[in-house]
């Protein structure tokens, strides 16, 4: 006799990955149609629906303890979030690849060093004040530990992209991924610096 959803979402939230690998399988072909329409013409080149659905299945097996899903409905409601943030991030950051602009990248010339702070500044994005500066170098240390965290698509996308300043096109064939799923990595890749570190405005101090 077949488990019921139900008992495959109570299994899988107790960390059963074989449940939430049946949960997947049975729903997610039902959110990547949802998906599909959604993604523009113009990106269909950069981004397929089994690229969103790709990240979309890692963020599950990374955060399924904690969602909040009394129920498959539910449940199902929460995953289709997740892809269509995915989308939105990967769509975002093409549309602003079209116009590209100097500062939002360190120069390829610079030293990982430098990278490293330009992460720290782009992860710290509310205090938006221009004149900080690195407090410590043990910031730079607490950074490299918490990549060391990160599921290893998550931390090689930001090493490759962030700190060694790789085109796009070259992080997506190193992972064998799509340029968009490696925006959605990336944005996700963030989102985990982000709670392992913290508020990254704590390692700043006015320059």
């Amino acid at each position: 006799m077949p488990v019921s959803d139900e008992e495959l979402l109570q299994r899988a939230k107790q960390r059963d990955e074989d449940a939430l690998s049946e949960l997947l399988l049975r729903h997610g072909p039902i959110i990547s149609q949802r998906i599909g329409p959604r993604i523009g013409q113009q990106w269909r080149a950069m981004i397929a629906p089994e690229d969103v659905m790709q990240v979309t299945y890692l963020e599950a097996f990374l955060r399924i303890e904690r969602v909040q899903a009394k129920d498959v409905a539910q449940f199902i409601a929460w995953l289709t979030k997740v892809a269509d943030n995915n989308l939105r991030d990967a769509i975002r950051v093409l549309e602003a690849d079209k116009r590209p602009q100097p500062n939002r990248r360190l120069a390829s010339s610079r030293r990982q060093h430098d990278s490293s702070i330009g992460l720290l500044e782009m992860l710290a994005v509310a205090s938006q004040t221009p004149s900080r500066v690195v407090a410590t170098d043990e910031a730079l240390k607490f950074l490299h530990r918490a990549l060391d965290q990160l599921p290893p698509d998550y931390a090689r996308v930001v090493r490759e992209y962030d700190l060694e300043n790789r085109p796009v096109e070259e992080v997506a064939a190193n992972l064998q991924r799509s340029p968009g799923a490696v925006y959605m990595l990336r944005a996700r890749a963030h989102e985990c610096l982000q709670e392992l570190m913290g508020n990254p405005g704590q390692f700043f101090s006015q320059g």
